[in-house]
């Protein structure tokens, strides 16, 4: 009975409905914490809005598709996390929060990002995964802290050159878009520690050998007929990956290395509250 009555609440902003949403909540919690994620909301209570030291706002899994101007008050938030809603633009309040660090915008229906979103210079870690990007925004390369960035489950085809710039930047996830070549500008990023390119359609990997700070590779999934070649100490998830780089030849018969129990590729999935830190 409660989620049903959050859910009609949803569709009526008088303040005594806002109120019920909030569970009253009238004062910013001491740790300067608010999550409201799937409490069904349609829209952001704006009595949130007037937490100005507010700095982890959670508003993942609800029926939102825009945010009030208002918003603009939280400029000393850190992590915002508007994932799994159903926004189609990112609304251009969240690009005035300067001090943000972590934004979580997966699971929408974002066809791009606004240029605006060069603004959060202090950014490091953004999730853009299972949206409807074709192409990675060219705006993403001027994140120039950036460190993290997840934007698997696209329908990217290749990355731009510029991503290049991004010196700070440690991992990318790349998983389930529609890489049919391994992407060239990673080839000159060499202070990335890990690169997931699991489940595209990849045929051949350069070698990876000439990455001083690669950690692992994750490459599983494409109808590749080779593997990565790396360092020594790279871990590799993929066909292949325990031993060589490729099949070994025995008297002029390919023979594929046995492989053995495959350690599991590292969670995508979001990191627990407590756990993130800018």
């Amino acid at each position: 009975m409660g989620n049903s009555l959050k859910a009609v609440a949803a569709f009526v902003p008088s303040s005594r409905c806002q109120k019920y949403l909030l569970e009253d909540l009238e004062e910013m919690p001491v740790d300067k914490m608010v999550d409201l994620s799937g409490s069904q909301l349609r829209r952001l209570p704006l009595h949130i809005c007037s937490f100005k030291e507010l700095v982890k706002l959670y508003l993942s899994d609800n029926n939102l598709n825009h945010l009030p101007p208002e918003l603009e008050q939280l400029q000393n938030l850190q992590i915002l996390a508007l994932d799994f809603n159903n926004f189609k633009a990112l609304p251009l309040a969240v690009c005035t929060l300067k001090q943000l660090c972590i934004l979580y915008l997966g699971n929408n229906k974002l066809c791009s990002l606004p240029l605006e979103l060069r603004l959060l210079q202090n950014l490091k870690t953004l999730w853009i995964e299972s949206n409807c990007l074709q192409c990675l925004p060219e705006v993403v390369c001027e994140l120039r802290l950036l460190k993290t960035l997840h934007a698997g489950s696209n329908a990217l085809r290749s990355l731009p050159g510029r991503l290049r710039r991004l010196q700070e930047l440690r991992s990318i996830w790349l998983s389930g878009n529609l890489l049919a070549e391994f992407p060239a500008v990673l080839l000159d990023m060499p202070l990335l520690e890990v690169i997931d390119v699991d489940r595209n359609s990849i045929r051949f990997f350069p070698s990876l050998a000439h990455l001083p700070g690669l950690k692992l590779v994750i490459y599983d999934h494409n109808p590749c007929r080779n593997a990565p070649k790396v360092a020594k100490g790279v871990r590799r998830v993929g066909r292949w990956s325990e031993e060589s780089p490729e099949p070994r030849k025995r008297s002029g018969a390919v023979v594929e290395i046995t492989l053995h129990e495959r350690p599991s590729p590292l969670p995508a999935a979001k990191p627990e509250p407590e756990a993130e830190t800018c």
